[in-house]
């Protein structure tokens, strides 16, 4: 989960190449899924075939509502919410998904939850706060926050989906079989919502900005990384630590994401890393340790079942 919250945090920085290349935020997210979905499907060909098995009854019904929300919607969302807000109120509004993770699990699935993710989460979300500099942009677009907003649900019910079909109690589909077939949804539903309109951008010759603006790489490398190793990768890997980690703590230990990409525009882009920056970073990692360190809870110290 740590590994592919840096990937996720690194390619923020990377998306900016094709983008300033002139690639349509819409085309840009059709590409991603597309691509992504063909990287899975021949990964599968090529080491599981048994993913390609379509899904049937609940599981079939689960990758659709992970395609649909978790996959298309989620980046849909949030690309419509940056264009609207700064990014850091975009960020800390669709990192309320731990949040609403926690409180699905506690009051909607009525499971208990070790005390200490509550603060975990307070603590990562002020955090987060602190390194968005959400005091920078007190004056927010109506629409554009029930975009954030929307994210904050897509990217929840990617982690409650996804857990609901990694790790179930019987017959759970594997973490390949369900990005096949969820991103397979997903490129259909964006296909449909984004287009290719503005393709050609990938062709030219685009600047690597910041620090590195001297120098140039064709767009459509910058776009394979996108795909392969912010994309495939990070993905694959959110899946998989489902099996291992529930939806909660994954949740939070996402929350890492954002810190990462401010790491990288201040490295690679020059941006400010004021000293409420640093201190969020501090306050995210100390609410990540917070969340996972709550793992092995005794019968006794959990709160009732509702």
């Amino acid at each position: 989960m740590v590994t592919a919250a840096i990937f996720f945090g690194i390619n923020a920085g990377v998306t900016r190449i094709p983008m300033e290349a002139g690639l349509p935020v819409p085309t840009y997210t059709t590409v991603r899924v597309t691509l992504a979905w063909a990287a899975f499907l021949l990964i599968a060909i090529a080491l599981d075939r048994r993913a390609l098995r379509r899904p049937r009854g609940r599981d079939l019904l689960l990758v659709l509502l992970l395609g649909v929300v978790g996959v298309a919607f989620v980046q849909w969302t949030y690309n419509a919410a940056i264009m609207r807000l700064p990014i850091g109120i975009a960020l800390l509004l669709e990192y309320l998904a731990p949040a609403l993770v926690v409180l699905w699990v506690r009051f909607v699935r009525q499971e208990p939850v070790h005390p200490r993710v509550w603060p975990a989460v307070g603590v990562a979300l002020i955090g987060l706060a602190l390194v968005g500099r959400v005091w920078a942009g007190l004056s927010l677009d109506g629409v554009g926050v029930l975009f954030a907003l929307g994210a904050a649900v897509c990217f929840a019910t990617y982690f409650l989906v996804g857990e609901a079909l990694t790790a179930a109690p019987v017959e759970p589909m594997s973490a390949l079989q369900t990005v096949v077939w969820s991103f397979g949804v997903g490129a259909v539903t964006m296909n449909v919502l984004g287009g290719w309109e503005g393709v050609a951008a990938l062709g030219r010759e685009a600047s690597m900005l910041g620090r590195l603006e001297d120098l140039t790489v064709p767009a459509w490398l910058a776009m394979t990384s996108v795909v392969l190793l912010g994309t495939v990768t990070p993905f694959f890997l959110y899946l998989a630590s489902l099996r291992d980690l529930s939806s909660a703590r994954a949740s939070v230990i996402a929350m890492l994401e954002p810190v990462v990409a401010v790491v990288v525009g201040w490295l690679w882009f020059a941006e400010t890393l004021t000293a409420a920056q640093t201190l969020g970073v501090v306050a995210v990692l100390v609410g990540i340790v917070a969340a996972q360190t709550a793992r092995h809870v005794p019968e006794e110290e959990l709160p009732p079942a509702l």
